[in-house]
């Protein structure tokens, strides 16, 4: 006999003013049993996962309301206090943002346990996802966004609740440590735990959960056990996000269905045709640190080619990605711009060069000025003001001329990564340098950027440096491949022939511990 729900919901609606944002979403989570809930960016996954702790700011209704025995409908914020942390374990999205700034990791884990009169060994639980004890001493600001997200995963088991609420845990980790997280999630669950999974991945999703829902404009469009839904999707909304995903998908082949291929994939650069950046022995070594975190690194970028960067995190890839573009020094070694020295010059020196490279980073949104619309920021970009250039740029990334005068906080992460693509293209650059550019992004919008940066390298013969935790977007989007680990690059690489033959023990290592959709 199956046992009673820990959650049990009818008819939960969310209004944000006059918006129905979430609409009659029933949902059960049982002992034992990890339930999924999937959709494109804005479908209502987070804002529902939300309501459930009491969270939303919006105006929450539902028919049934019951959390671990409670009858949460109308609860008061310190009723709802009681309850998050001893029934309730949260781990939202934003790792940053959830954690106090000024207290060391440590405490802010072991609050929950302490709350709860909860006994806890904290060295244990944090050795547990994956996390050094001697973090419990460092700030969040200290901390890689990966070590943050795996912090905020171990506050959420501390106490032991009853129902587990994980708001895309796995977003900030590389293959190796997100394995470590979805193996403790399943095996919370196999011990009788109950886990409410929200996720863009959806291979993640495979791998720790029983059942599915999947969302669409707030609404429940298809549910049932997830092995059935992601291999014979009868919804549209979800087929379009099961045929996103990367994995399985050529290089040069659309992503998104219906959608027309690019051409071939560029064949291997000729002998004598000259890289437009090199790298030789580049080490970096950032300050009080015992040792570098990049190591002697040499790498090649070709024109119409891209180098996809893989490795876990702190290996290195986002500080080489910047000190390629010459943002942080260099302790020994060399980079080259088209054949003439680039790291080696002083910055005034450079200045006049910069525009030949670009960079896209994971969170977009940090890095615009927030008092800006979008029209602003591609003006900076360009440095004048020019209506026709800007429609152009955002005619490229496949936006709306309406566009420019949105800021960008009222727009969508798929939306907000096309205008930094956009803004990256106003300099006519040679080079393009991205930082984990879809990793925060759902499967279709992801295949939607994806597709745009084939469709752009194509037309205009882009040079890409790719650095992803996600072995499918870097298997799908590059042609060669390099692997980092502890700064020293250890394989390279054709991509498809060191995903499918790796000689490296530790490749073999990221390989067999990314998740799969099939």
């Amino acid at each position: 006999m199956r046992a009673d729900p820990v959650v049990d919901v009818r008819g939960l609606t969310v209004r944000f003013g006059a918006t129905e944002v979430v609409r009659g979403v029933d949902l059960q989570l049982f002992p034992g049993r990890c339930l999924a809930l999937v959709g494109e960016s804005g479908s209502g996954k987070s804002v529902t996962a939300r309501a459930l702790v009491g969270l939303t700011g919006g105006t929450v209704t539902a028919d049934r309301l019951m959390i671990a025995g409670v009858d949460a409908a109308g609860l008061g914020e310190r009723a709802w206090r009681r309850l998050r942390g001893r029934q309730v374990g949260t781990v939202l999205q934003d790792a940053l943002g959830s954690l106090d700034p000024l207290r060391p990791v440590g405490r802010e884990v072991s609050d929950a346990a302490r709350l709860a009169g909860v006994p806890l060994d904290l060295p244990a639980l944090l050795c547990a996802v994956g996390l050094d004890p001697e973090a419990a001493a460092r700030r969040p600001d200290e901390l890689s966004g990966g070590m943050r997200q795996r912090a905020l995963v171990a506050a959420a088991l501390a106490a032991d609740p009853a129902v587990v609420i994980a708001d895309e845990p796995t977003t900030a980790l590389d293959t190796t440590r997100q394995a470590v997280v979805l193996d403790l999630l399943r095996a919370r669950v196999d011990a009788g735990g109950t886990l409410l999974f929200i996720t863009h991945d959806l291979a993640a999703a495979r791998r720790v959960a029983d059942d599915v829902l999947v969302l669409d404009q707030g609404r429940v469009v298809e549910s049932g056990p997830i092995d059935r839904v992601l291999d014979a999707p009868e919804s549209e909304q979800a087929r379009r996000l099961v045929a996103s995903v990367p994995w399985e998908r050529p290089r040069g082949e659309r992503l998104l269905a219906g959608a027309e291929p690019t051409t071939a994939p560029p064949p291997p650069a000729p002998e004598d045709a000259a890289p437009v950046l090199s790298a030789r022995g580049l080490v970096v070594r950032h300050r009080g640190a015992p040792a570098p975190t990049v190591s002697g690194v040499d790498l090649d970028l070709w024109a119409g080619r891209t180098l996809g960067l893989v490795g876990e995190s702190g290996s290195g890839k986002s500080t080489l990605l910047r000190a390629v573009a010459a943002l942080i020094p260099l302790q020994a070694g060399e980079v080259m711009l088209g054949g003439a020295p680039w790291s080696a010059l002083s910055e005034r020196a450079r200045r006049p060069q910069r525009r030949r490279m670009a960079m896209m980073v994971q969170d977009p949104l940090g890095s615009f000025e927030p008092r800006w619309n979008v029209r602003r920021l591609l003006e900076d970009a360009l440095g004048r003001r020019d209506p026709a250039r800007i429609k152009e740029l955002l005619d490229a990334v496949h936006l709306l001329p309406a566009v420019a005068h949105a800021h960008p906080r009222t727009l969508s992460g798929g939306q907000r990564q096309r205008v930094a693509i956009a803004r990256a293209l106003a300099v006519e650059p040679a080079i393009l340098l991205c930082d984990e550019p879809v990793s925060a992004l759902d499967a279709s919008v992801q295949a939607k950027v994806l597709d745009l940066l084939d469709e752009l390298q194509q037309e205009r013969g882009l040079a890409i440096l790719l650095v992803s935790h996600d072995l499918g977007v870097i298997r799908h989007a590059s042609d060669e491949l390099a692997v980092l680990d502890a700064g020293v690059i250890v394989e390279r690489g054709a991509t498809e022939s060191v995903l499918s033959q790796p000689q490296h023990p530790f490749t073999r290592e990221l390989i067999e511990a990314a998740p799969r959709l099939r």
